[in-house]
Order: structure tokens, then sequence, then C-alpha cells
């Protein structure tokens, strides 16, 4: 089985449901695929200088994963991963900002139609009151 591979899908997956989940419609957003494509760039070359069959840093098994390298040996699984954790970054960044907005917005008043004075409550009281 290559598990490298399966995981690498069921990681995309995931972070495909939880942009759908999320409500945030990240994948939308041009922001989102450019920032994608500067992490793809900066992929490549971290990669494949890590992965370089000539003289490798990181040894893959090759039972546990497609055999498909591109570009300078980097295993395509690779990407998927890469998607997956800059995705889901960038998703939960993005839902936690959505959640802090609806929390800070103040609460409209129940009903405000009435002409009754209020009486002001004792932390608002001027405590320097020149009035006693």
């Amino acid at each position: 089985m290559r598990e490298y591979t399966v995981l690498a899908v069921l990681a995309v997956l995931a972070v495909v449901a939880l942009e759908r989940w999320s409500g945030t419609r990240v994948f939308a957003k041009a922001q989102f695929w450019v920032s994608m494509a500067i992490v793809f760039g900066f992929q490549v070359l971290v990669d494949g200088w890590l992965t370089k069959l000539s003289a490798p840093i990181v040894i893959y098994s090759p039972d546990q994963f497609l055999g498909i390298r591109w570009p300078w040996d980097v295993p395509v699984e690779d990407y998927l991963f890469g998607f997956a954790m800059v995705g889901g970054a960038i998703i939960l960044w993005e839902r936690a900002k959505q959640r802090r907005r609806t929390s800070d917005t103040p609460a409209a008043p129940a009903d405000d139609t009435t002409d009754t004075p209020r009486a002001t409550p004792a932390h608002e009281e001027d405590a320097c009151s020149t009035d006693q």
C-alpha cells in the first residue's frame, strides 16, 4: 500500500471539507491562489534540494509513494501535503477572524423606545465631581 500517497490525498480532502464547512470561501479568493503559488515556488526549491536523487537528505521508501518526482526529484505527494498544510492554516485563520468579528459586534439594545430615564450605574458616576 502506498501509505504516503493515501495520506496526502486524505489531507487534501480534509482541507477541502474544512473549507466547505468553515464558510470562509478562501478557495474563491485570488489571494489564496497567489499565496499557494508562492508556497509552490519555495517548495520546489527547498524540496528539490532535500530530495534530489544525486545527494538526498530526505529518503522516501519506494513502497510508500507513487514514485513520480517532478521537478528536481520532488515526490508529487509533497505538493499535496504542502497544499493541505498551508491551505488548512489559512482556512483556520480566516475562520478565527470571522468568529472574532461576530463576537466583537455589540448586541443591539432590546427595546430602546421608552423615554424613561435610566439610573447611572455606580461605576459610571464621576468620582471627581465638584457638586458635593
